[in-house]
């Protein structure tokens, strides 16, 4: 018989600066507890970034939008996908030193196996950033 995987997790914050830690411990809580250790801080600090990038450049905090998340394990990797009802297409950047922001998508792209920005079905981007794992035991 095969093993039933996982159903994603799913969550809607709203676009306001406080959802990022909210977020970052919900994501935090919703990993099996075995994973913590290896995959929680890493995963911790990408949520970070792709909320704010969401909060950031993707809402507007005027019409109440959401940001959505979902967490879903596939593949020997755990994904996740931030959106937010934005047009834009996030970009790498190249900030100079004396920047004092621009560097979020170069730390996705340091600490994730893959990344990539999809556009939504409806209206949106969603980014979607995976860690592998290795499970013991």
């Amino acid at each position: 018989m095969p093993e039933i995987p996982l159903m994603p997790v799913h969550w809607r914050f709203p676009a306001h600066p406080t959802s990022v830690w909210r977020a970052r411990y919900a994501v935090a809580e919703s990993l099996p507890y075995v994973l913590r250790p290896h995959l929680g801080d890493d995963l911790g600090l990408l949520t970070s970034e792709l909320v704010t990038n969401a909060i950031r450049h993707g809402a507007c905090r005027e019409d109440d939008d959401l940001i959505e998340l979902v967490l879903w394990p596939a593949d020997g990797h755990y994904w996740l996908a931030v959106s937010d009802p934005g047009a834009g297409k996030p970009a790498l950047a190249h900030p100079d030193t004396e920047s004092e922001s621009g560097r979020g998508l170069i730390l996705v792209d340091s600490l994730a196996t893959a990344w990539t920005v999809r556009p939504r079905p409806t209206r949106g981007t969603s980014v979607i950033a995976g860690l592998s794992f290795r499970q013991d035991g």
